[in-house]
């Protein structure tokens, strides 16, 4: 899948596991590393496994056109499409199966 960053901020921190392990900590960016490396690995959102570790998930509410893997614990990876137009099923969902890039937008924990 292609990937994008919302910010050079956080387009640096994911690419430089030093940045990340400041930020962090060690633990959690393992876990981090590897929800980038499942994601940039699938050939569409449909490939990205919807049970834990990554339990990629549809968010709701004010962020229904957001995606989240789960990093652990409460910590989110969110995300978006990266598409003019968002693909969509004939009831109006989106259709995993064409969303081939995305764009990072935030980690953190949307419970708070």
């Amino acid at each position: 899948m292609h990937i994008i960053f919302k910010t050079k901020r956080l387009e640096k921190e994911l690419n430089f596991s030093k940045k990340l392990i400041k930020k962090y900590g060690s633990k959690t960016t393992r876990f981090i590393m590897r929800r980038m490396k499942v994601l940039a690995a699938a050939n569409s959102l449909a490939d990205v496994p919807h049970q834990p570790p990554e339990r990629c998930h549809q968010l709701s509410g004010g962020r229904d056109e957001q995606f989240a893997v789960v990093i652990r614990d409460q910590w989110r990876l969110i995300f978006v499409p990266n598409h003019e137009t968002i693909p969509r099923k004939r009831d109006g969902g989106i259709e995993l199966s064409q969303i081939t890039a995305i764009e990072i937008i935030w980690i953190g924990d949307y419970h708070e």
